[in-house]
């Protein structure tokens, strides 16, 4: 009788140390959930630099160096799926390209393909308002993933201004008139976790006019760089 007391009070430790540590593993879970947003977004603010190819060049315009770009804003992400790893997102930034190459202006302000210079590059400051389409492997439980987002971008110049130096003259030409103030583009934008590849093609041409006189090209950039995102 007795070693089945024993028996028997063994197995009830056995059985309350047991469901005591199921109901410790239930809660640690449960706390671990609660720091999970299942309802989470990705990738809302951007920041991205470039370098620009520029395509439909005039006769006789090369690049001189690297023409800088920048980009910056936020991105409102709405997943479409279950498994918010579909999403589109509309969204409102800045850029900046600062176009280096042989392409500069007079003192009189006529454009002008440079056979010898000192500077010669063209600035546009631009308001951006992008909208894309967005696939990743997401989850609740990781930032790091791979993504691809296709886009569409239409951007206001609202600055800009061609600036020349040789080593005759030094002009300064702002707010040109032959100037496109909308510009639009499709890019796309893929890579894991931090390190994203990006590439624009634009739509329409910088000028909108023939920049040199008998030459009907006028300028569209081609700009392929890096792109990250946080939050």
């Amino acid at each position: 009788m007795k070693k089945l007391l024993i028996v028997l009070v063994c197995l009830f430790s056995s059985y309350v140390s047991m469901a005591q540590e199921l109901i410790e593993g239930e809660t640690v879970v449960q706390d671990s959930l609660k720091g999970v947003d299942f309802k989470y977004r990705e990738d809302q603010f951007y920041f991205g630099i470039t370098h620009t190819l520029m395509q439909d060049k005039p006769g006789g315009y090369s690049p001189s160096s690297v023409s800088v770009g920048m980009s910056g804003g936020f991105l409102r992400d709405f997943p479409i799926n279950k498994s918010r790893n579909i999403a589109i997102a509309p969204g409102v930034g800045y850029s900046y390209v600062n176009l280096r190459g042989n392409l500069g202006v007079t003192p009189e302000h006529e454009h002008v393909i440079l056979n010898s210079f000192k500077k010669s590059s063209i600035s546009l400051h631009a308001i951006d308002f992008p909208i894309e389409l967005r696939w990743r492997t997401s989850t609740p439980y990781s930032h790091k993933f791979w993504r691809m987002y296709v886009g569409f971008k239409a951007s206001y110049v609202f600055s800009d201004r061609t600036k020349t130096t040789t080593s005759e003259y030094s002009t300064e030409y702002y707010n040109d008139k032959n100037q496109n103030k909308w510009l639009y583009g499709m890019y796309l934008s893929a890579g894991f976790n931090t390190w994203n590849f990006y590439m624009y093609y634009g739509l329409n041409n910088v000028y909108k006019n023939d920049i040199i006189k008998g030459d009907a090209y006028k300028l569209k950039m081609l700009n392929v760089g890096v792109m990250f995102y946080i939050l």
